[in-house]
């Protein structure tokens, strides 16, 4: 298997370097979560894969050659969808790389790139014949970017097994090598590396935030179990006014740094804690469902 690049100094650069204008505190957020990923697989060689995934979102595009694209034509292969933008330097930086995994894993692997905040798609054209990309590649829509979830940072890529179930995400420039240990993990190959699973309680699809029992920043530790549950079932039910049409859980899974919903849950502990003071309020209103143009 290919030895593992040291990125050093770089991965902690350019995992923080996100390339679209007006992203938010979700971008760092993503960004601390996927260096710690690495840190973690780099240091004690663990693959991490979701338990019970989810099913991938469909989608139907033309690729840039005007042919169909979807996931059903990778049915039984793994899928790396990648979210990415010929003007993000860390999606350029690892394009070499995922090339190089596509030609030594192509009867297995299917690559799929989908090019983001793109207004030209014969600039995506040529920059895809100069780079050498022998992996197939589509503009993205509005709507299948929000079916995966708003995509915040670019590069995000979404490691997809062959039953066409997400059962990892990786924001930021990524170690190849993790990449590859997933891939051979997958196809039930031999790998250096001890295999984990955890429950998606918001890290892949932010409506799953309500099967969380922790929230960035939220202080439980002052609720009994049963006051825990309330609270965070009031988290779930109350949407944030920070302007994300999130609720106040999933405000908190996407942007640690909101200090709107850090407030806002704040409250609610309080309330819960001591309901003779509830009058302070929190904010009431219900939370939108979730919709199409909503992170997922």
């Amino acid at each position: 298997m290919k030895r593992k690049r040291q990125f050093g100094t770089l991965v902690l650069a350019t995992s923080v370097l996100w390339c679209g204008c007006g992203h938010t505190q979700a971008s760092r957020v993503e960004a601390a979560r996927s260096k710690q990923e690495l840190q973690d697989a780099q240091e004690t060689n663990v693959v991490r894969f979701v338990k019970n995934p989810d099913a991938a979102p469909a989608f139907q595009l033309n690729d840039l050659d005007g042919k169909p694209l979807s996931l059903a034509e990778a049915k039984g292969k793994i899928v790396l969808l990648n979210f990415w933008a010929t003007w993000c330097g860390p999606c350029r930086a690892e394009i070499p790389d995922l090339v190089d995994l596509q030609k030594r894993y192509s009867d297995k692997l299917e690559i799929i790139a989908l090019a983001t905040d793109e207004d030209d798609a014969d600039l995506v054209r040529r920059f895809v014949t100069k780079s050498g990309i022998n992996y197939r590649v589509a503009m993205v829509t509005d709507e299948v970017r929000n079916s995966y979830g708003g995509v915040a940072a670019l590069p995000t890529s979404f490691v997809i097994d062959a039953q066409a179930r997400i059962v990892q995400k990786h924001v930021g420039l990524n170690d190849p090598a993790i990449y590859e240990l997933e891939v051979r993990a997958m196809l039930g190959q031999p790998v250096d590396a001890k295999i984990e699973y955890f429950e998606d309680t918001g890290q892949i699809f932010l409506k799953n935030a309500e099967r969380a029992t922790e929230l960035p920043g939220v202080d439980f530790s002052k609720l009994t179990a049963q006051q825990k549950a309330t609270a965070l079932h009031r988290m779930n039910a109350e949407s944030c006014d920070c302007g994300c049409k999130l609720t106040l859980a999933q405000c908190r899974m996407n942007d640690s740094g909101c200090h709107v919903s850090l407030a806002l849950t704040a409250k609610v502990v309080s309330q819960v804690a001591h309901p003779g003071n509830s009058a302070a309020g929190t904010s009431k209103k219900p939370a939108k469902t979730a919709t199409s143009d909503q992170p997922q």
